[in-house]
């Protein structure tokens, strides 16, 4: 199986998790008020209906904005489709009751509760297509006040359409469920109760298709959208069946309404998290770039100079030998720390590999033999201290021991991985190279196997080459 079949699988089962705890809990609430006589949830309070509908409707305008960044960024319909709901939704939440009964004249309360009551269904509408459409289809505008303006000319198109019929629009809530002891059952038009279904239908849908969309894509809004969706899909049953958000009673319906816009919220917050850690990787790897230019123009250049000075010492002289070795090893170090810098460790670790030891051969003249595992992984730091205990293999084979054929390996050992570098060279006496008679390289290349955390182990006799495995 490969890595991203793996991380496919796990993003499905943790969109999954999310998306049936909405479920569960949009289904036992459901289930007590519907079925049990002894669960009786209903409290009197139109001022708390006016304070979850403002914060509903910034939660659900601060979505749509984060939403329509998205959208001026990668043009994709999915983002547009779901703002303009989440905009509607605001906007048929936000005193739409009130305004329609003030402006209007709407004594009787048809219009109050029609013109809300379309929006939401042409909202629940817009977030199915949102769930539904393609993720790689664009919008032919990037302009973010799309997201505003045709919720705005729908918002004004339902306004006429039902004022120009308000006359003939029936009473879609019982008036006399205002003086009950909590919303009564049933207690409403069947056209509403359809209307009301058929956006439980429409998020039901969403919530399905956004959950096996959330195991394909790493966004941590599309994790949050399936649960939210089934408690919305949740909460239009128990309106369509008490219409308590119609009245001045809070009830199970409003409870779920509330709890669709707090999880909303929570998967707004990872966004913006998201936003700022990538912000921030950004500016370090435009950073970790900067200084790799710094080096690359300034120290190698350096570095280059005085070793090609070194040439021009004369062979007898006694300590050319090691300055164009310290210069060798200080231009590899220098190599190094540029290619660090400059990739940040978002290389494959088979890539990395190769990339690397291809480097080392073509440097020191050796052939080179390659089998590397693609599936093996390591972190970033692992793979850093993999590549050091490799240069400093290939270096140590090369300049010491004289070798001219390299084979380097990446297998798995049962439940653990093995980087072996095996080369022709000349060999020399592993068992005495231990403890104070151990060169700096060796030492290094042991201190840094145990911090992966693994060991490193050396097979060698003079005159039958060298094996450096690294097992962690």
């Amino acid at each position: 199986m490969s890595v991203e079949d793996r991380l496919s699988k796990e993003r499905l089962r943790h969109a999954l998790r999310l998306t049936l705890v909405g479920w569960v809990l949009g289904l036992v609430v459901t289930g007590l008020v519907v079925w049990s006589p002894h669960v009786l949830f209903g409290y009197r309070s139109p001022a708390l209906h006016l304070v979850l509908e403002s914060v509903d409707a910034c939660v659900a305008l601060l979505v749509a904005y984060l939403l329509a960044g998205r959208y001026r960024r990668r043009r994709r319909l999915h983002d547009l489709l779901l703002a303009q709901g989440l905009v509607l939704l605001a906007a048929a939440g936000t005193g739409m009751s009130w305004l329609t009964g003030s402006l209007t004249g709407d004594r009787d309360g048809s219009l109050s509760v029609w013109l809300p009551l379309a929006l939401r269904l042409i909202a629940a509408a817009l977030i199915a297509a949102a769930a539904l459409v393609s993720l790689n289809r664009e919008s032919p505008s990037r302009r973010g006040l799309r997201t505003v303006t045709i919720p705005v000319v729908l918002v004004i198109l339902m306004s006429l359409l039902l004022w120009a019929a308000k006359a003939r629009l029936p009473i879609a809530v019982d008036p006399s469920i205002n003086g009950a002891p909590q919303p009564l059952l049933f207690a409403v038009h069947p056209l509403f109760f359809v209307a009301q279904c058929v956006a439980a239908l429409c998020f039901f849908v969403a919530s399905i298709a956004f959950t096996r969309r959330a195991a394909h894509h790493d966004d941590s809004l599309l994790y949050w959208l399936g649960p939210a969706c089934a408690v919305a899909a949740f909460s239009r049953v128990n309106y369509a069946l008490f219409p308590s958000r119609y009245t001045d009673w809070f009830y199970t319906g409003d409870l779920l309404r509330t709890g669709f816009y707090v999880l909303l919220l929570v998967g707004a917050s990872q966004e913006i998290g998201q936003y700022w850690d990538a912000h921030a990787r950004v500016a370090v790897l435009e950073d970790r770039r900067r200084l790799s230019r710094e080096l690359h123009d300034g120290v190698i250049q350096e570095l280059a100079l005085l070793r090609m000075e070194g040439h021009s010492l004369p062979p007898n002289f006694p300590a050319r030998s090691r300055i164009l070795a310290a210069c060798d090893r200080s231009l590899d170090e220098a190599r190094a720390a540029v290619h660090a810098l400059g990739h940040g460790g978002d290389e494959p670790l088979a890539l990395a590999l190769r990339r690397t030891t291809r480097e080392l051969a073509q440097r020191y003249g050796v052939r080179l033999d390659i089998q590397i595992d693609d599936s093996i992984e390591a972190s970033a730091d692992q793979q850093h201290t993999l590549l050091r205990i490799i240069r400093e293999a290939v270096a140590n084979a090369a300049r010491h021991g004289h070798a001219q054929h390299l084979c380097v390996r990446l297998v798995k050992d049962g439940e653990r991985r093995q980087l072996l570098v095996e080369d022709d060279g000349e060999g020399f006496d592993s068992a005495g190279a231990t403890g104070a008679n151990a060169g700096y390289g060796l030492v290094s290349m042991r201190e840094r196997a145990r911090t992966l955390p693994g060991f490193l182990d050396i097979t060698s006799r003079p005159g039958e080459g060298s094996m450096v495995t690294v097992t962690w």
